[in-house]
């Protein structure tokens, strides 16, 4: 996720910040990435001293490890740790402002969406707006409660990964058929960006009812989606998504 949101933030023209640097915990993919977006590897001590923004990517199990490599002074940090709660950043590096948030891989075309939980009344405005400001670089910035902050991920961060499931079932299926994969596989990619457009003007059943008209086609296909439980499989996708995260 952290390559995702340097990916977008590399490609922001204007906006693009002045340097990023990249750290990890002898991986080597730090190195690599500042290759790619033209950023620079450091040592993770020197992060706080350069940054005006610290992104926290790593394992939840390697917090205590990392506040202790960062030290006491530190710029605003956004957490994308998922299942970490907001107190139990706060915690590990007290007196820094923290936002945790949760973007979805689309930022890496900076049509991504983000939720992120607001910050406790001790974080400075300035700092706020500037966290925020960066999460906006990369698309859409919503405030959830921490309370919602799993459920939010469950069907906003892992979904495109359902959903580029749908898209290549779709165009397989038309491959098959013997329209070329190359095409299948625009016309599919479009046709989901074009619904998702739709998406905001009309609801779920009305675009369904306009497509489906009785008899036809899309009633068929629809007819064998419900037979082979299609939406009890994504109610169970999310479902399994919750309990890792919460376990």
């Amino acid at each position: 996720m952290a390559a995702a949101m340097a990916r977008g933030w590399a490609s922001a023209g204007d906006a693009r910040p002045e340097a990023m640097a990249f750290a990890d915990a002898g991986s080597g993919r730090a190195a690599a990435l500042a290759e790619e977006v033209g950023g620079e590897a450091v040592a993770v001590g020197e992060l706080p001293s350069r940054a005006d923004i610290l992104v926290l990517a790593v394992k939840r199990t390697a917090i205590d490890e990392l506040a202790s490599s960062l030290g006491a002074e530190l710029p605003p940090l956004i957490s994308v740790i998922a299942g970490v709660s907001a107190d139990r950043l706060r915690e590990a590096f007290p007196g820094a402002p923290i936002l945790r948030a949760i973007p979805n891989v689309a930022v890496e075309v900076r049509r991504g969406l983000t939720v992120y939980v607001p910050p406790s009344p001790e974080v400075s405005v300035q700092a706020h707006k500037r966290m925020i400001g960066a999460l906006e670089q990369l698309g859409a910035a919503v405030p959830v409660e921490e309370s919602e902050i799993d459920v939010a991920t469950a069907i906003m961060s892992c979904s495109p990964a359902y959903l580029a499931l749908v898209e290549e079932a779709l165009a397989d299926a038309g491959a098959e058929e013997g329209i070329e994969a190359g095409l299948a596989h625009e016309l599919v990619v479009e046709t989901i960006a074009g619904t998702a457009e739709l998406l905001r003007a009309r609801s779920p059943e009305e675009v369904r009812t306009a497509v489906a008209s009785p008899g036809g086609a899309t009633e068929a296909g629809l007819k064998a989606l419900e037979q082979l439980a299609l939406t009890a499989a994504v109610e169970a996708a999310v479902a399994a998504s919750l309990e890792r995260m919460r376990g």
